[in-house]
């Protein structure tokens, strides 16, 4: 991912300039430093610089430092260089509500409609992540979910002591065995607030 988000889209646009869509195309590569000193190249380079705003195209991967405010984006890097962490899930997107170029940090609105506070020299992608209609999907069956690899889950107050901490007792009761009433994971860990790391207050006198 990290190899991916390192590219940078020049390339793209030096193919664009040497390889237009027009009946004239330079398709010997040995010859693009020959090809640079043609006026004609030049004028095609010069068209497409002036027509082409690389940060408003869908799919450019850059810092969020060059991009606007209000900024479609996804893929967002949460620390400079690790990958994008954020905003990846299909059909989300975020915005850009401060001005990145003013200010070491961007203010970002996550799709869950919190605003966070980014790196500006982090990258993010420009647009939406695709298949959006993927939330309101339908499984058909139990088996449709078979299919795509989800197995079948059982509350643990449904099985024996052996099997869960919630098991056992008469009828829906957590308190079977020396756990009390605190709510446990399948391995004995408290699955709602931890073990507690504090230390204890002293009361003064």
């Amino acid at each position: 991912m990290a190899l991916l988000r390192s590219r940078i889209a020049s390339w793209s646009l030096v193919n664009r300039i040497l390889h237009p869509p027009s009946p004239v195309s330079y398709r010997n590569l040995s010859t693009v430093a020959a090809d640079f000193n043609n006026p004609t190249v030049i004028e095609n380079m010069k068209r497409e610089l002036l027509n082409l705003d690389v940060n408003s195209q869908i799919g450019s991967c850059m810092p969020i430092a060059s991009m606007r405010i209000g900024t479609i984006i996804h893929n967002i890097e949460v620390n400079p260089g690790q990958g994008g962490k954020l905003v990846r899930a299909a059909g989300t997107s975020a915005k850009i509500l401060k001005d990145p170029t003013k200010s070491r940090q961007c203010l970002i609105r996550l799709p869950s409609g919190v605003e966070k506070l980014i790196d500006s020299q982090c990258r993010a992608t420009v647009g939406t992540v695709s298949n959006p209609s993927h939330g309101a999907k339908k499984l058909r069956n139990a088996g449709h979910s078979r299919w795509l690899g989800r197995r079948p889950v059982v509350r643990g107050v449904a099985m024996n002591p052996v099997d869960h901490p919630h098991g056992g007792g008469e009828g829906k009761s957590k308190s079977s065995g020396s756990y009390g009433k605190t709510s446990r994971t399948p391995w004995g860990k408290p699955c709602k607030c931890g073990y507690k790391t504090a230390a204890s207050k002293r009361r003064k006198k």
